[in-house]
């Protein structure tokens, strides 16, 4: 039997692992739901309804002289139509946010990619650097080990190249048991950007299975 994977968004502001008595995880349901990157505002805020195209323009980020982190991040909830915060999600030192549980063993260690389409064949939107990785505003994390540090850097994350992706383990390989892995995630828009656009990277994980 081929093993699952289940993914899951820490929406409580307790720092703490996936089956903490207390602690709200909220299952991401992959074939509706999503995240938002926002300034967020009196409509783009959790416990909301999900917001159109024009509340989202509204709470978007300013463009200045100096790049500019993200400061909010929301789990679109499609079934119940409400906007989710997830509260340690950013650029902050916190582990426990983004859950990847996989019941059972895997043959290749689990990773995050990004791309621009469901084919997983380019990243040619401006908030994954226009084609160039190195470019990416999508920073990554992996916590599976512990804490990632005040002001992390991580990986800017595009495509399958070496250091635009996340080894979920960690980098310790593939795994022999049911685990759950982990990570943070982060959006750096760059200083003095001239171009807009509706934009919605996709994320993907990929592992093998025998």
């Amino acid at each position: 039997m081929s093993t699952e994977l289940t993914i899951c968004t820490n929406c409580d502001t307790t720092d703490a692992a996936l089956g903490s008595s207390g602690v709200d995880w909220i299952e991401v349901s992959t074939d509706n739901d999503y995240i938002i990157f926002s300034s967020g505002s009196d409509t783009v805020k959790d416990g909301e309804p999900i917001p159109g195209a024009q509340s989202l323009n509204q709470a978007g980020i300013v463009i200045s002289s100096s790049e500019q982190v993200v400061p909010k991040y929301f789990l679109a909830d499609v079934g119940f139509n409400v906007l989710r915060e997830i509260p340690n999600a950013g650029n902050q030192n916190k582990r426990y946010v983004f859950a990847f549980y996989f019941d059972g063993a895997t043959a290749s260690e689990p990773v995050l990619e990004c791309w621009d389409n469901i084919d997983l064949d380019s990243f040619d939107n401006y908030c994954l650097g226009s084609g160039v990785a190195n470019n990416s505003w999508v920073r990554g994390v992996v916590t599976t080990g512990g804490l990632p540090g005040a002001n992390w850097t991580g990986s800017k994350l595009a495509g399958t190249a070496d250091g635009h992706f996340l080894s979920l383990n960690g980098g310790l390989g593939a795994l022999t048991e049911a685990k759950a892995l982990y990570c943070n995630l982060k959006v750096v828009v760059p200083a003095n950007f001239e171009n807009a656009g509706a934009e919605a990277p996709v994320f993907c994980v990929k592992w093998c299975t025998s």
